[in-house]
């Protein structure tokens, strides 16, 4: 189904939307999404074709592996759809990612070439996973209370030094929760009580979006430096602010911080409505997304494509 629309905004989904098989309908059916898997396996150092289709799960799930099999299912996506339907080149007027995703959305606003993503995704990936390995830490979504009550709850059983708070602020009654896996424990039932409809443990490697992933900023800093970044033929709604960016700077800054910081989806996608999008097309694996999409304007316009 088309996006009958004239303004278009176009998101890529982050860690979580794997799964076996990713890619391989666009690889067995589109020459040039092959050729961007076989580009970036050739960067990576392994072949991501087969890990993405094949697995194993456990280490297609690996923050480190998972981060650029997204980022490159994400890409070929996207490049596959505009080649199949060119009139949409003139619609898309904005992008946004979700946490990993926005790196996709700027490689594809033109903000970084596509085998330095790659390269980038890679190092934050790793980064992200040695941060995780210093510390026995998590997320977890919380279904059906308010970011109001959510916070309360956090605020209740955090204890000690430990790190709890609101993550990504997905959509209403859809919040991530991150931090230590003592407090994400004693959370869980404690926001039952609160009246949650269910608490769902992520298959994450750690407590992404909070300053427990610290150490990460400094090797994803020397990564974005190592790289070039230009500035974007389309705004790309930050993660960190919810604000539109075209400046090369200031998406550098944003990506850096964007680690330790809360991911204000519903707030970017509400503010890229305002700004005139009328209807959002999810490029990638699953349709997380879309479903995020409905829960903040029930007859959105959305489409995915990517899966097939």
């Amino acid at each position: 189904m088309a996006l009958d629309v004239d303004s278009v905004g176009i998101l890529f989904p982050g860690q979580g939307a794997q799964n076996i098989g990713m890619g391989r309908w666009l690889c067995e059916n589109y020459p040039q999404a092959r050729a961007l898997y076989d580009t970036a396996s050739e960067v990576l150092g392994y072949d991501l074709v087969t890990l993405s289709q094949e697995g194993p799960e456990d280490k297609l799930n690996a923050t480190e592996f998972c981060q650029p099999a997204l980022f490159v299912v994400g890409m070929a996506a996207a490049e596959v759809v505009l080649s199949q339907r060119p009139e949409l080149a003139d619609k898309i007027k904005a992008a946004a990612g979700l946490s990993l995703g926005e790196y996709t959305a700027v490689c594809f606003a033109g903000g970084i070439q596509f085998q330095d993503a790659v390269r980038l995704v890679q190092r934050r990936g790793e980064a992200m996973q040695a941060a995780s390995d210093a510390v026995q830490s998590g997320m977890a979504s919380i279904l059906g209370l308010d970011l109001e009550t959510v916070q309360a709850v956090c605020d209740e059983c955090r204890q000690g030094d430990e790190v709890l708070q609101p993550a990504n602020l997905l959509c209403p009654g859809n919040i991530a929760i991150s931090g230590h896996i003592s407090a994400i424990d004693r959370v869980e039932p404690a926001a039952q009580e609160a009246g949650a409809m269910k608490t769902v443990r992520l298959s994450v490697a750690g407590a992404f979006h909070t300053s427990l992933m610290q150490s990460a900023v400094a090797k994803l800093g020397e990564a974005l430096e190592s790289i070039e970044i230009q500035d974007t033929r389309i705004p790309v709604y930050s993660n960190v602010d919810a604000a539109p960016h075209q400046s090369a700077a200031e998406i550098k800054n944003l990506l850096s911080r964007q680690v330790v910081n809360p991911v204000l989806w519903e707030a970017s996608i509400r503010k890229m409505m305002d700004d005139g999008i009328a209807g959002f097309l999810e490029a990638g694996t699953g349709r997380v997304l879309q479903g995020t999409l409905k829960r903040i304007h029930r007859k959105l316009p959305t489409e995915g494509f990517g899966d097939g």
